[in-house]
């Protein structure tokens, strides 16, 4: 079941002009990237099957890489319904057809939350659609069964409102006086699974999202990334060791000597530059050092310019 949906969302990207990789035995399922929009999806037959581990990794990795991270379900226990978005840990999920939508532009306002599933109005288009279609606040609430204060408050500002209450709201102006939640735009705070102090301080951001750093119990390899004044994490569910950057220099980086068949081809779908660590053999193709050569770099255009001219 899950590799029949993995397989109609990787199709539908690849429709949509996205270049898509799929990958096996990661935190995430596939990696999309159309222009400058990159997607990083989780695809599960039950959202609630997914620990806290896993979507706390693909939060950093797409705040590494600058992706929207979310995941892609048919069910959270219960069915997911269509045109509804859910969270799982803080990540978004939603259902395939929901997708689909926002793919398309067109995004859902009804959000399922503790008090259930809600929709916030936008009090400004609400109150210019009453006015043009020449409902008065009185004959208004009526309809909504609420009062005229509070048609009053959905005017004054964003207001958060109830299933029932919105679909009624609905029926009479259509979407429009809703607030769509755009999937793509949000920014999502990112922290590193060890909360002290130096994580807290040392955490920056990446354009709007925040970037872990790496914390002093991390590889040797990571600390020197440090050094060199790269952002860098460790990883553990991810299609590679180490993931550092600086500026614009993105770096994947595994170590040992069994290079991942999909480490290339996934650094070129990030612009990224791919570096691999071996032990005892050197891999063709793709730059590589031993550990001892790595750490004797002093500055980061050392190591960007030896990547650079591979």
């Amino acid at each position: 079941m899950k590799s029949q949906l993995i397989d109609k969302v990787g199709i539908f990207l690849l429709k949509d002009s996205f270049t898509v990789k799929t990958l096996t035995r990661s935190c995430f399922d596939l990696l999309a990237r159309k222009l400058d929009r990159i997607l990083l999806i989780k695809v599960l037959e039950d959202a609630n099957s997914v620990s806290k581990q896993y979507i706390e990794e693909m939060n950093n990795v797409a705040a590494y890489i600058g992706a929207t991270p979310f995941i892609i379900a048919q069910k959270a226990g219960a069915k997911l319904e269509e045109n509804v978005l859910y969270t799982r840990f803080d990540m978004y999920t939603l259902n395939f057809e929901t997708f689909v939508s926002s793919v398309k532009n067109k995004f859902p306002f009804i959000k399922r939350t503790q008090a259930g599933l809600t929709a916030s109005i936008d009090g400004n288009k609400l109150r210019k659609k009453r006015e043009k279609l020449g409902y008065s606040l009185n004959s208004l609430s009526k309809k909504v069964g609420v009062t005229k204060r509070m048609i009053t408050k959905y005017e004054n500002g964003d207001c958060e409102i109830t299933i029932n209450k919105a679909m009624k709201i609905y029926d009479i102006f259509g979407y429009h006086v809703f607030n769509e939640i755009n999937i793509f735009s949000r920014n999502n705070k990112v922290e590193s699974d060890n909360e002290s102090d130096l994580s807290k301080t040392r955490n920056v951001f990446l354009s709007t999202q925040k970037i872990p750093i790496v914390q002093s119990e991390s590889s040797s390899v990571s600390k020197k990334y440090i050094n060199l004044g790269f952002e860098a994490t460790d990883t553990k569910r991810s299609p590679f060791d180490i993931i550092a950057r600086k500026d614009d220099e993105l770096i994947l980086t595994d170590i040992g000597d069994k290079t991942r068949p999909d480490f290339s081809s996934l650094s070129k779908l990030l612009d990224a530059d791919n570096l691999v660590i071996f032990n005892k053999k050197k891999p063709k193709d793709i730059p590589s050092m031993t550990k001892k050569e790595f750490l004797e770099f002093e500055k980061a255009n050392q190591l960007i310019r030896f990547l650079k001219e591979f």
